[in-house]
């Protein structure tokens, strides 16, 4: 499709030889055809002849050789010129339609990011003060986007951030930290056994004391206070990542990054202590004063006859709760070990896939009657694990008790835990008290029916106002965090944060740009030129230049023919027998496989020259009455391609004598 056969150096072949045969394109036919050339030589080159003289003489020799007047002007370097430039613009006119979509669309892709830098100059200072209020204007944007959750072209896909974590960290981390606070049963019975017979003293109770309910309920509530303190630390923890992420953009000027990050967490901080001091006060409420006679509270007349409830769950019908990636690690060695698979949990039962297309199921568990424990790390282990089990000692996957899960992190595994909460299944509630003293209390109520039923009537009165409690602090924790954390926080940013920045120091030094920064403006702008001048320069080339068609495809059916049998390839030109081929090779599809033969012009055949020496006696004997070899006819036309592209000029010469 673009090989063009050059012949170099026709002066030097002998005289009554030429190369018309293959100029013409008849002895090795190729699609573009030959050109013959004649360079200076070295004598020429030494002698300083010029390249105007040279490309006379070189249209001189083909204008007076007989064999080439007729096609010099298909010859000569002029000639070579023309067509390799032809051929260039050919080229040129089929690649340059995709060059120019790929370099519009490369300039599409950097106009967006130099659009801050195409009238940016260093030194001035009105251009930085615009850079400053934009960027901090951009902030408050992303902040507010990031907790309202109103979307922007930059959401993350990978996790949750910003508003979507903080509300996970209010309805399921936060009813989680409540419920695992939450003592053993026993115990608590116990510490109620002792609270009321302590009230008696050595009177014999024939009452419910109340001081018992109170003094067990104020332990309750107390208890709340770490909890709420713990989803405080992670919300100001999240709002500090948040903060992070939205002055990204401001890495081109790190000493306006640093700056705005030290002002807003440190607004932050002093919201957190507010905030604490908050929750801390509203617990301090509610052991201030017992209500009684809140209407959802049991009272006295109601606690003997009610069963205990504090274990029953509230389903939410089957629906997904959670989907995400665990690892399982108890599935034996010789079963391939730990492995991460998909898991969907339900609210009444957790299955688990080979993948995220949840085409392949691999087990469905119920979650009946189900409980969570933690699970000690193994040894040079990092993830951190947790398990399903049965408190009733069934087995709960096949032949194993416990069910083992891992994730890469603590909050992942504690939200897992949350999400469990959801669906119903409790944490383990551990039990420290292990002593005899435990067991002779216990055999001392179990012998007192009176102070049995005393102790259920208070159990379900702590339970009841408990509840009241809980739902109180679960509903007030998270809007005393939006309130004075949140919603402030983003107030203040809004309205404060660019009057902090101008009266913390200097502005031009805090809008100097990073080193690192400066080369990439200067690089990202070099190359927005470079496109925009690449597209106009294809822009002026005309696409209206003449093009030639490709020439059509020449015979070569001696080609196929010759594959067939590689290791019977034809013989080169004046080379027969040399590659242990017959010298007259003549099969029997000779006619088909050889090109057509010349047209006929009456021109004799060329003389095939003899070489004197010693080559005289490889010559092939002369029939009788043909003295010399005269009269022979023309030699086949051989059928395997010679490189004749740019031969050196002794090869050449010798190549041309042998023939």
């Amino acid at each position: 499709m673009r090989t063009i056969g050059v012949i170099t150096k026709l002066d030097l072949m002998d005289e009554g030889t030429d190369a018309r045969d293959i100029l013409e394109n008849k002895l090795l036919p190729l699609r573009r055809g030959y050109i013959g050339v004649v360079n200076r030589s070295q004598k020429d080159i030494d002698g300083r002849k010029d390249i105007k003289a040279a490309l006379s003489a070189e249209r001189k020799f083909f204008l007076a050789h007989p064999s080439y007047r007729h096609m010099a002007d298909r010859l000569g370097t002029p000639y070579l010129q023309r067509v390799l430039n032809q051929q260039l613009t050919n080229h040129i006119r089929d690649t340059l339609p995709g060059l120019r979509d790929k370099l519009q669309k490369q300039l599409l892709t950097l106009e967006k990011d130099v659009e801050q830098f195409k009238y940016f100059r260093p030194d001035d200072p009105a251009i930085k003060t615009k850079a400053m209020l934009q960027m901090i204007q951009q902030l408050q944007s992303d902040f507010e986007r990031t907790i309202e959750g109103s979307g922007s072209a930059q959401i993350n896909t990978n996790e949750l951030s910003g508003g979507a974590k903080i509300n996970r960290l209010f309805h399921e981390r936060f009813p989680f930290e409540i419920v695992k606070m939450e003592i053993d049963e026993k115990e608590l019975r116990r510490e109620i056994a002792f609270a009321i017979r302590n009230i008696h003293g050595i009177r014999v109770g024939l009452f419910t004391p109340d001081m018992a309910f109170e003094a067990i309920v104020k332990k309750q509530i107390a208890r709340l206070k770490e909890p709420s303190l713990k989803c405080t630390d992670l919300v100001v923890n999240e709002l500090s990542n948040v903060v992070r992420i939205c002055t990204d953009k401001m890495s081109r000027y790190p000493r306006l990054r640093e700056e705005t990050e030290r002002i807003i967490t440190s607004y932050i901080r002093n919201r957190e202590q507010m905030c604490k001091e908050q929750l801390i006060l509203l617990v301090e409420c509610e052991l201030a004063y017992m209500n009684t006679n809140h209407e959802d509270f049991i009272g006295f007349a109601n606690a003997q006859q009610s069963s205990d409830n504090s274990n029953k769950t509230h389903k939410l019908g089957n629906q997904v709760i959670r989907k995400g990636w665990m690892c399982i690690h108890n599935l034996g060695i010789m079963k391939g070990g730990s492995r991460d698979y998909w898991f969907v949990l339900m609210s009444e039962n957790i299955s688990w896939f080979k993948d995220e297309e949840e085409r392949e199921k691999k087990y469905m568990l119920p979650l009946d009657g189900l409980k969570i424990k933690d699970v000690e790390q193994g040894f040079m282990s990092r993830r951190h694990t947790f398990a399903l089990f049965n408190p009733e000692g069934r087995n709960v996957y096949k032949d194993y008790k416990q069910l083992e899960l891992s994730c890469e992190t603590q909050d992942d595994v504690d939200s897992w835990k949350a999400s469990f909460l959801r669906a119903g299944v409790y944490p383990e509630k551990s039990s420290d008290v292990s002593n005899s003293d435990e067991s002779s209390t216990e055999s001392t109520t179990s012998m007192d029916p009176v102070l049995e039923r005393q102790v259920e009537t208070i159990r379900n009165l702590v339970d009841s106002y408990m509840k009241i409690v809980t739902k109180s602090c679960r509903d007030l924790v998270p809007k005393i965090i939006m309130h004075l954390i949140i919603n402030n926080s983003k107030d203040f940013i809004n309205g404060e944060l660019l009057a902090h920045l101008y009266a913390s120091g200097d502005q031009s030094q805090m809008m100097e740009e990073s080193a690192e920064e400066a080369v990439k403006r200067e690089e990202m702008m070099r190359m927005y030129q470079a496109c925009k001048e690449a597209l106009r320069i294809i822009g002026d080339v005309s696409m209206a230049t003449v093009t030639t068609p490709v020439p059509p495809p020449v015979k070569n059916d001696w080609l196929a023919s010759s594959l067939d049998n590689p290791r019977l390839s034809p013989p080169s030109p004046g080379g027969a027998g040399r590659r242990g081929v017959p010298s007259n090779p003549t099969p029997a599809n000779a006619a088909s496989r050889a090109p057509p033969p010349p047209p006929a012009s009456g021109r004799p055949a060329p003389a095939i020259p003899n070489r004197p020496g010693p080559e005289q006696g490889r010559q092939p004997p002369a029939p009788p009455g043909r003295p010399g070899g005269q009269g022979l006819p023309p030699p086949l036309i051989p059928s395997r391609p010679v490189n004749l592209v740019a031969a050196p000029r002794m090869q050449n010469r010798l190549h041309f004598q042998r023939n």
